[in-house]
């Protein structure tokens, strides 16, 4: 879920995402201030439920981004995948990596993400830059095999579906996509990054 080159723009995105949607905004002034829009950023979109029972241990690994909402962050980038690893703090090691396909590179970020509701519950906060977090609300999941995830920010501005796989079968997809649309996310808007038979070479991965 982002824009892998812009740690400060991803940063600022997240921050802002309850609380303006894609429009601009100034951080507040003063402690409180930040404090309102940080907790507000960490919400569930309305009606969304998250998952329970959830299991970290099965969901390790590399995912392929099937579908995503656009944003700045993210915009221009392909082969989309996310891996997570749980670290040895407990926390969760999210590393996401996209192809550039203008400027012809890998780019890739590092962050870290804590669960909220405690470790069964698929409902976290990630952050890439400092002490800004956002919202990693995990709305819809393949408890059986663990092979298909829908996640979701913390309102209808912000949707990644993923897979183990970089295709979905197409069934699961549209199950999905009306699930989302019945919950007011505009699917219609919908990119769907391409993966391809074959990944682009390996070019020097940026960092930000």
């Amino acid at each position: 879920m982002n824009r892998l080159t812009d740690a400060i723009s991803l940063s600022v995105s997240l921050v802002r995402a309850t609380c303006v949607g894609a429009g601009p905004m100034r951080l507040g002034a003063t402690a409180l201030a930040l404090c309102v829009l940080l907790c507000a950023c960490l919400g569930v979109p309305d009606r969304a439920v998250v998952v329970q029972d959830f299991s970290l241990q099965r969901y390790q690994g590399t995912w392929y981004e099937i579908a995503r909402l656009d944003h700045r962050f993210e915009r221009g980038l392909s082969h989309v995948q996310a891996e997570y690893a749980l670290r040895d703090d407990g926390s969760v090691r999210v590393i996401n990596r996209g192809y550039n396909d203008e400027k012809g590179e890998w780019e890739s970020a590092e962050g870290k993400a804590h669960f909220i509701d405690g470790a069964d519950v698929g409902r976290l906060k990630v952050s890439f830059f400092g002490p800004f977090y956002g919202a990693y609300n995990i709305i819809a999941l393949d408890q059986e095999n663990y092979q298909y995830s829908m996640v979701a920010g913390p309102d209808t501005g912000y949707l990644w579906i993923l897979a183990r796989e970089p295709q979905l079968d197409p069934a699961i997809l549209e199950r999905l996509l009306s699930q989302a649309a019945d919950l007011g996310f505009p699917v219609s808007g919908l990119i769907y990054p391409e993966h391809g038979t074959q990944s682009p070479p390996e070019t020097e991965v940026k960092s930000p």
